[in-house]
């Protein structure tokens, strides 16, 4: 059986940028024994970059 953890991250929509470091995301989870097994990106907003990305995290329950 699996767990899984989203973590969705706003993006800047000056910059296009995440204004969270995703990479730090992903390591820190990595750590905690989750494996990123989907980031979505929905479709681009009005002014052509999305407004959010999610990250999907899961990992085995251990019994």
């Amino acid at each position: 059986m699996y767990e899984y953890d989203i973590v969705q991250i706003d993006m800047n929509g000056w910059k296009g940028q995440p204004k969270l470091d995703h990479h730090q995301i992903v390591h820190a989870h990595a750590r905690e024994g989750w494996r990123l097994v989907q980031l979505f990106s929905p479709p681009a907003a009005g002014f052509g970059s999305s407004t959010f990305m999610e990250l999907y995290f899961e990992r085995e329950i251990k019994a």
